[in-house]
């Protein structure tokens, strides 16, 4: 499953996949408790191939930034909470990506970003942020 499949909905915790198409949106699975939602085009909803992180010279996009969690963290779990202090997570975000902006990457921006990787590690689903590149290699040869 790629992370065109997987959302954040504003004001629902967590991460959702989505199931199925309606006519006035689509269905969307919860990762945290599996329960299933409908969701209104009128939501507003993210879509994780779709969100960037400001650094100095560039917007990186988020599968580039959880990447470089997995290569720090060998594929494990982050070290840290999402939970955790204000300072520990821009620490640990800056031992992640040094030149992020940190005018305009808030610590609620990297509690989430935290929080979805750790989801997204949880249930499998990192292969998603791989997604495209094997493509991208067979168009070369």
């Amino acid at each position: 499953m790629s992370l065109d499949k997987i959302l954040s909905i504003s004001g629902k915790p967590g991460l959702y996949k989505i199931v199925a198409q309606t006519r006035s949106g689509f269905v969307a699975e919860s990762l945290i408790d599996k329960r299933k939602v409908s969701v209104n085009i009128h939501n507003n909803i993210s879509v994780l191939s779709e969100i960037a992180v400001y650094t100095l010279t560039e917007e990186l996009p988020l599968k580039e930034v959880f990447k470089k969690i997995r290569e720090k963290e060998d594929g494990q779990k982050t070290s840290i909470s999402h939970k955790d202090s204000k300072d520990t997570l821009e620490e640990y975000f800056f031992s992640v990506l040094p030149d992020y902006d940190e005018d305009r990457v808030y610590a609620s921006d990297i509690k989430k970003i935290v929080q979805w990787y750790n989801l997204l590690h949880q249930h499998d689903m990192l292969g998603a942020i791989d997604e495209g590149e094997a493509v991208a290699v067979d168009e070369e040869e």
